[in-house]
């Protein structure tokens, strides 16, 4: 087969990142690791996450899930297996397991040498960091800008984890909604007040923000004042490598328009000028309240969607 330079374009752009987020609670119940969600699930995604791990995690080996965090309704071992078969099927996805989440704020307790031999004995490929906490404690100084009182930490936290997963290991970072706003021209930028305003700024700023392979935006949750475009244009003036747009399945608990296909399309498409851009989708196995339609998209549609829009190959496997 010859290259063209046609074809070879569309392949660069076909690396554009989409990762999903596999709920552990919503897989199917089974002991074959074949019959699982992870294992059947199409290669047009980039990398998947399984959530959620704790930060404070207690597991000692023989792929005891117990101590975890999962929620899987199977064993470690046919998680393993589910692991090797999506890998056997599609060599390129790449696994991670999802650390933190709202709800697991167990940072200064955290135990990433115990999370390295989780992901090691899984064979999985390396970690998202979802660095969630309470309240992120960030304010504005008086003579402008915005300081966290959770800035050493979740700093901390990044170094940690690289430390504890050196490359090839895969580490992205889960980014908070509001997270890049607050300075220069994303000051006013909506919503402008709370303590999650800034939050993720002094990390992507940070020497340790090397270690980083990824970065998608919790683009969502936010109100029915936030732009995701807004966002993606703040994370941008803080992070050059590969940046995705997060679309959720269920609808906003804080209001603001649904991810219809048309909206989830729309919004693709607006910044898919960036050679970087992609796509997160929050979450596999989720499927929101009434039938499902074009306006009350399921995880299986809106998958569809995104891979259709980011012209990513095999759009024509279907979703378990």
């Amino acid at each position: 087969m010859v290259l063209t330079a046609a074809s070879a374009a569309r392949a660069k752009e076909s690396d554009r990142p989409f990762l999903a987020y596999l709920a552990s609670w919503s897989e199917v119940t089974t002991q074959a690791p074949a019959e699982t969600l992870l294992a059947r699930l199409p290669g047009y995604f980039t990398h998947v996450a399984l959530g959620f791990v704790k930060p404070d995690l207690a597991y000692s080996g023989n792929l005891d899930l117990s101590g975890t965090g999962l929620a899987f309704p199977y064993s470690g071992a046919v998680l393993k297996g589910a692991i090797a078969e999506l890998k056997a099927r599609h060599p390129s996805v790449r696994v991670l397991l999802a650390v933190g989440g709202w709800g697991y704020f167990g940072w200064d307790a955290r135990d990433f040498r115990a999370l390295a031999q989780l992901v090691r004995d899984l064979g999985a490929d390396g970690v998202d960091l979802d660095y969630e906490t309470a309240d992120a404690g960030c304010v504005r100084k008086p003579e402008g800008g915005i300081a966290c009182a959770d800035d050493p930490r979740s700093i901390a936290v990044l170094a940690d984890l690289r430390a504890a997963l050196p490359r090839p290991f895969v580490i992205s970072v889960a980014a908070w909604s509001v997270g890049a706003y607050g300075e220069g021209r994303f000051a006013s930028a909506e919503p402008r007040f709370g303590p999650f305003v800034g939050m993720m700024r002094a990390m992507l700023k940070a020497p340790e923000a090397q270690g980083i392979d990824l970065v998608s935006i919790m683009s969502y949750d936010a109100g029915p004042t936030y732009s995701p475009e807004e966002a993606f244009r703040a994370y941008r003036s803080l992070w050059r490598g590969p940046l995705a747009l997060g679309i959720a399945v269920m609808p906003s608990e804080a209001g603001g328009p649904r991810f219809t296909i048309d909206r989830t399309a729309r919004l693709l498409i607006q910044v898919m000028a960036d050679p970087k851009a992609g796509a997160m989708l929050y979450g596999l196995g989720l499927v929101p309240p009434g039938p499902t339609s074009p306006d009350n998209p399921d995880y299986r549609s809106l998958s569809l969607a995104i891979c259709v829009t980011l012209e990513r190959p095999g759009c024509d496997q279907p979703v378990p």
